[in-house]
């Protein structure tokens, strides 16, 4: 019995894929199919970073086409393909960095940047290339975070390469400054490093570039929102009233900037015991939930309060490389994922497609 590729995309249109929630046909991850002979050829490529998912899709795909008469062999190719997507109007993507992720809270405390760090390093854990750069300028907490020590290496005297651990790619006021050295700097000398840290680092061909921002909603943040093409924010709070309400400042900063909201990350939901395991909400629960509800945006991930989460940024080695195996490290993977997805979900940059125009005289 012959089969032609019309059967093939149908049976393709029944495969759902779990984390987008749509066929794999309406979210076009089927670049090519054919068949010959009896064997058909499938090229899936996804728009978001899932190595990890590559088997058990690659397995679904296989049974389903193996199942239809006339097929005799099935040969599946799966890869993952990160694009530009579209920024706050009027701002120009940076060179070599295809989206930025803002991770802000509203307040400080609420573990942001200990999001931050493991949200980069799930992303690149499911094969991302991600760079990470820690724009706290009065309280730089990644190289701690990451066990890195140094300064970054300039070859040219204008520009820095960045640090690297884990995977990922690294840039810190932390690495220039003593660890005991106050920033006593006022607001434009803020503004003016941040700027150099993000535009003078040599970013090598980045998929995501996960910014830890200053905690607070004040002139500072507002101006990096406003100057840094930003791809989309993740919002970090605790189930505390007080911590949600700045949240909600934080998240009202971003609209007014023209910034999506990618999820809410809700940290410390509940205290896990550790002599017995008993989880208890002593923050409150149902915050971050309510809050996403009243604004219309998701609720990416709930976090314990969890000693070894931070025991493992302490010690320089977070949870995502410490225990990835580990429940929290798949908390933080499938916030990673639903971040990356979100951007996926977005309008592409369409902007480098384009030639620029150019007025000569002759």
């Amino acid at each position: 019995m012959s089969i032609d590729n019309a059967q093939i995309q149908a049976a393709l249109a029944q495969i759902i894929d779990p984390h987008m929630g749509e066929d794999l046909i309406s979210t076009k991850s089927i670049h090519h199919s054919a068949i010959e002979k009896g064997c058909v050829t499938v090229d899936v490529v996804l728009n978001y970073p899932a190595q990890s998912q590559f088997e058990a899709l690659h397995t679904r795909i296989t049974h389903a086409l193996s199942a239809l008469p006339g097929v005799e062999s099935v040969d599946i190719t799966i890869s993952q393909q990160i694009t530009a997507h579209a920024v706050q109007h009027g701002i120009k993507l940076l060179p070599n960095v295809k989206n930025i992720i803002a991770v802000a809270s509203g307040k400080g405390g609420v573990g942001k940047s200990t999001t931050a760090v493991n949200l980069a390093l799930a992303l690149a854990a499911e094969g991302a290339s991600v760079g990470l750069l820690d724009a706290d300028i009065y309280g730089p907490s990644q190289p701690m975070m990451l066990g890195l020590e140094g300064k970054p290496e300039s070859k040219d005297g204008k520009s820095m390469e960045p640090l690297e651990r884990y995977g990922i790619q690294v840039n810190s006021i932390g690495f220039l400054v003593g660890t005991d050295t106050p920033m006593v700097w006022r607001g434009p000398m803020v503004t003016s490093a941040f700027d150099q840290l993000l535009k003078q680092t040599n970013w090598r061909e980045l998929d995501y570039l996960v910014i830890d921002m200053p905690p607070g909603t004040g002139d500072i943040q507002l101006t990096l929102a406003q100057r840094v093409p930003v791809t989309g924010a993740v919002i970090v709070t605790t189930p505390q009233d007080i911590a949600l309400l700045d949240a909600k400042r934080g998240l009202k900063m971003f609209e007014k900037v023209g910034i999506p909201i990618l999820g809410i990350v809700e940290n410390m939901s509940t205290h896990i015991c550790t002599q017995c395991g008993h989880a208890e909400p002593i923050f409150g629960a149902g915050g971050a939930a309510q809050m996403c509800a009243q604004y219309g945006v998701e609720l990416v991930g709930s976090l314990p309060l969890d000693i070894s989460i931070r025991e493992r940024t302490d010690a320089g080695c977070p949870t995502v490389v410490a225990q990835p195996q580990g429940h929290n490290a798949g908390i933080y993977r499938e916030i990673a994922r639903k971040v990356a997805i979100a951007i996926a979900r977005k309008a592409r940059d369409m902007r480098s497609k384009f030639p620029d125009i150019v007025v000569q005289n002759t």
